[in-house]
């Protein structure tokens, strides 16, 4: 029997239009053996919580490049303890300011990921910290 695939949510929340990276890392998580589901742009929340779920993902990781990151990544943490889906981890990349880090860890983001980093990085932090 093989293992289950960790399946991964690649969601870009808000009106932030640059989604080359989030679709990059995407390509690079699928290329290392895990299942991905991207959103596309523009999605809400409310919508990358309700994919989630609908599509029984391992994991959530969220890319915002506007500036946003600080409401709309708690926000997916809320609704999905909200949804009893709490269980989901989530992690977030994109320009995040240094500071912003710590804060939006203690909100409930497992890991930050900023521009620069390595697929492999976000491939290994994955497989070390997510259940398959």
């Amino acid at each position: 029997m093989s293992e289950k695939k960790i399946k991964v949510l690649i969601a870009k929340p808000g009106l932030d239009g640059h989604d080359r990276g989030a679709k990059i890392v995407a390509r690079g998580l699928r290329d290392a053996g895990f299942e991905v589901v991207y959103t596309g742009l523009h999605q809400t929340p409310e919508e990358i919580v309700a994919t989630a779920i609908q599509e029984d993902v391992d994991v959530i990781g969220v890319s915002s490049l506007a500036g946003a990151h600080m409401y709309l990544f708690p926000r997916i943490i809320e609704l999905l303890g909200e949804q009893g889906a709490d269980d989901i981890p989530v992690f977030g990349g994109g320009i995040i300011p240094e500071d912003d880090i710590p804060v939006l860890k203690k909100a409930g983001i497992r890991e930050i990921f900023t521009p620069g980093t390595p697929v492999e990085a976000t491939v290994n932090w994955i497989r070390e910290h997510i259940a398959s």
